[in-house]
């Protein structure tokens, strides 16, 4: 077993008070807005690999304005949870999955791989030192972002030589401000996310600025969420803002999960992958293959499509209601969302929590 990294832990001494966490963790607490004590930090130089890192306080850090970053673009994340379950104990979903997309997210970017040992032993340092910011209440979460960023100063065009991993939490709640109700998206069909070749299966911080200018786009709209399509032929439909998506088809009583497969233009999504296990045990038939945006719509309209959701880290299912176009606008359903969602949704957070049996070993404990 190979010995752990060396990470001093240097803790805040400007802990939050547990009478302001406990204020805080009462909610609401949003996606993305409280951040907890503590981050950690380890460097990389091309020279001499992973150096020694540190965990201490959660602060801004300073760069040169040459950064390669800034410049560049050399940046990749992850995004996972830590869960408080009903037991007591704190465990992480899949993180070792996480560890493995953001190595196939640096090859893609010319990063240096973090080894998937540095990976786990940070998400254990993180978590223990600031367990008590995972929250208790269902449907809440300690969020974990792992960051690689490219440090190198000077602006020659290359890959850097150096890099900081960094990781860090955030106690968060419902991703949509409307909380665990159906959403209306928007089909985008003049810009597209990635193309064949291109980096739409890393999670490259370059994708989600590209995909801004179609999330205003529907915003303006009245819609919750942007859905890209394919770039070539501008008419399969491939996932929905930062998140994968799903169909349900029904057809003599059986339901079908179908979802867009991966052509190298979209992200493997974790929750996904997920989604797909939990389906086939629930006894649902499950296909990974291309939706044209006519299909959908037809399919939708005559009722052989039941439901259509996304799915996702921070949204885990969330079921659209409405989708609207430049060409045509149709409705899911009754527009409520349906017990095909529902149901992989609470089976998926009955696990998390500990209600369920995990039976396929996706919990990681930590303490």
């Amino acid at each position: 077993m190979q010995s752990p990294f060396p990470i001093e832990i240097q803790p805040t001494t400007r802990l939050t008070s547990a009478e302001e966490r406990e204020r805080i963790l009462a909610g609401p607490l949003g996606f993305g807005k409280q951040f907890a004590d503590h981050m950690l930090t380890v460097p990389y130089r091309q020279e001499q690999g992973w150096l020694p890192g540190s965990l201490g306080p959660y602060q801004p850090f300073s760069i040169d304005p040459s950064t390669a970053v800034l410049h560049y673009g050399q940046s990749i994340f992850e995004g996972f949870k830590a869960f408080r379950q009903i037991n007591g104990a704190i465990a992480a979903f899949r993180p070792q999955s996480n560890a493995e997309r953001m190595q196939r997210s640096a090859r893609r970017l010319a990063m240096p791989e973090i080894p998937t040992s540095l990976f786990m032993q940070a998400t254990d340092m993180l978590i223990q030192q600031d367990k008590d910011w995972v929250p208790s209440a269902r449907g809440a979460s300690l969020y974990l972002r792992p960051l690689l960023i490219a440090m190198d100063r000077g602006l020659g065009v290359k890959p850097s030589q150096d890099y900081l991993f960094m990781m860090f939490g955030s106690p968060s709640g419902d991703y949509f401000s409307s909380g665990v109700q159906p959403v209306t998206v928007w089909i985008c069909d003049d810009y597209v996310r990635a193309a064949p070749g291109g980096t739409g299966d890393a999670k490259f911080a370059g994708n989600y600025a590209a995909s801004l200018v179609a999330q205003a786009a529907a915003a303006d709209r009245g819609c919750a969420q942007v859905v890209w399509l394919d770039a070539v032929h501008r008419k399969y439909v491939e996932e929905m803002g930062g998140m994968n998506i799903f169909f349900v088809y029904q057809e003599n009583g059986q339901n079908t999960l179908v979802t867009p497969k991966l052509t190298g233009t979209l992200l493997a999504g974790i929750t996904r992958d997920s989604l797909l296990q939990l389906g086939r045990m629930l006894g649902y038939k499950t296909e990974e293959r291309t939706v044209a945006v006519d299909e959908w719509m037809g399919a939708a309209q005559s009722g052989r499509m039941t439901e259509a959701f996304a799915c996702g880290t921070a949204a885990v299912v969330t079921p659209i209601g409405k989708v609207c176009s430049e060409h045509d606008n149709w409705q899911m359903g009754n527009g409520q969302g349906g017990p095909v969602a529902q149901q992989l949704r609470q089976h998926l957070l009955a696990i998390q929590y500990g209600e369920a049996e995990d039976s396929l070993g996706w919990m990681h404990k930590i303490c």
